[in-house]
């Protein structure tokens, strides 16, 4: 399965990456991905669009509906769509902006990572 991973590089800019989630056959239940150790999980509904911010801890996106596009501080923007999923680790540095592609409410739902160890 492949996920769209925005980091803070060692310059402080936003950069995106395309990753792969490896996912193990299990027969009959389908494929499955090692489990990712996960904090909260929280549903929101918006009609905002969001200006530079930074990701408020490590998290995934998921978007159930709607259609945003992400823009970096340094101009890349990349586009989502329903049942994409964007691993957001860029809690630090110059961070991104979010604005929403079609009109009204759209879903997300944030599955926050635990904090990593150090």
């Amino acid at each position: 399965m492949v996920i769209t991973r925005i980091f803070t590089d060692d310059a402080g800019d936003p950069q995106f990456e395309q990753i792969q989630v490896s996912l193990t056959g299990k027969g009959k239940i389908g494929s499955l991905s090692d489990a990712f150790p996960v904090d909260s999980l929280t549903f929101r509904t918006t009609g905002e669009n969001y200006h530079f911010h930074v990701a408020p801890a490590r998290q995934f996106i998921v978007l159930p509906d709607g259609e945003i596009e992400i823009v970096t501080s340094i101009g890349e923007k990349r586009t989502f769509r329903r049942g994409d999923i964007v691993l957001a680790e860029d809690i630090t540095g110059k961070g991104h902006k979010t604005r929403q592609l079609n009109p009204g409410i759209r879903k997300s739902i944030f599955i926050t990572l635990k904090p990593q160890e150090k």
